[in-house]
């Protein structure tokens, strides 16, 4: 039974109709790794395209202890409060043995998870680089076909996965803590200078004046940036994601980036550039595939592998020759 693959036609309607049940079926089937599964997911997502880019993306960062399932689950409560549909793909840490997920983010999100406008999907990062799943943009599309109007991406917070979930999403949010030692961590790390707004978690109590200290060195530190946009300035505020504090202003935020980008085309033209991204990346993983599955390349790839550890060959002359076997 497992092998039999409704028609993408038949998971196109039902996706689009708000069956719940099928589209995270089409998930897995997009995440799938076997030949037949990824051309029926290829057609699938051809077959959804026409109903896709409606959604506001959003992409969420932070380092380990920023509060991002807390802010995450706080966030997409109160958008269906307003009448939205939430969808949230969170990537979690893979298992190098299993391949498998090692957080729940299902029950980090509990409340969320079991509203019916939201979906929580969580995703393993299967060894992708920095932790981003590898499909996680084309879930985003089935999800935006299923009606879901804004569409969370979180990342793990390490690496280079920050750049990648920027490359995918509309809006880059990076949280913050304060008190953590070096506020300006982030800022060494490059992560600020993708954000579209920086936002300090955990201000309530007694934490309130620390977090307006390190919002206000945040915005010293922005302020020293050439921005990446000329329509837009991040902004830098302050939330408690405990108490729900902020999180209506973090939402007007986010809105009124959109308004700005979408009037002046920039949205629309950074959609496109995504898109060809996209397309470089998945040729990318097809010639990776390829390289390591064709039997005579593989052969030499192992050969290669052992004279260059051992120091009898120059891993740019390694390249040469396994590229010259390629017709490359």
């Amino acid at each position: 039974m497992a092998a039999r693959i409704l028609k993408p036609s038949d998971l196109a309607r039902a996706i689009q109709a708000g069956d719940r049940a099928t589209l995270a079926r089409a998930i897995t089937l997009i995440e799938s790794k076997r030949a037949d599964h990824r051309k029926a997911a290829h057609l699938l997502v051809q077959e959804l395209l026409p109903a896709t880019g409606n959604a506001v993306r959003l992409g969420i960062t932070g380092a380990p202890g920023a509060g991002k399932s807390t802010f995450i689950e706080a966030f997409g409560m109160a958008c269906v409060a307003a009448g939205r549909r939430v969808a949230v793909l969170a990537v979690d840490p893979s298992s190098k043995k299993a391949g498998g997920s090692i957080l729940g983010d299902k029950t980090r999100m509990a409340r969320l998870a079991s509203d019916p406008n939201a979906f929580v999907r969580p995703s393993p990062s299967s060894g992708t680089l920095g932790g981003v799943a590898a499909k996680t943009r084309e879930t985003m599309l089935l999800c935006e076909a299923a009606g879901y109007d804004v569409v969370l991406v979180e990342t793990v917070g390490i690496g280079q996965s920050e750049t990648a979930v920027a490359d995918m999403t509309d809006f880059f949010l990076v949280l913050m803590i304060p008190g953590a030692g070096d506020e300006l961590q982030g800022l060494k790390k490059g992560i600020v200078e993708l954000a579209d707004m920086v936002a300090v978690n955990k201000a309530d109590g007694d934490n309130i004046a620390r977090a307006k200290i390190a919002a206000a060195e945040y915005r010293a530190a922005l302020n020293m940036l050439a921005p990446h946009s000329e329509n837009w300035s991040p902004p830098v505020v302050t939330y408690s994601a405990l108490i729900g504090d902020g999180i209506a202003l973090l939402w007007s935020q986010v809105l009124a980036h959109k308004e700005k980008m979408t009037a002046s085309g920039e949205l629309a033209a950074r959609r496109r550039e995504q898109q060809v991204k996209w397309m470089w990346s998945m040729l990318e993983e097809r010639l990776t595939a390829r390289l390591r599955s064709d039997p005579a390349v593989r052969g030499k790839l192992k050969a290669a592998e052992a004279a260059v550890a051992a120091g009898r060959l120059a891993p740019t002359l390694a390249v040469e020759e396994i590229a010259q076997l390629l017709g490359v």
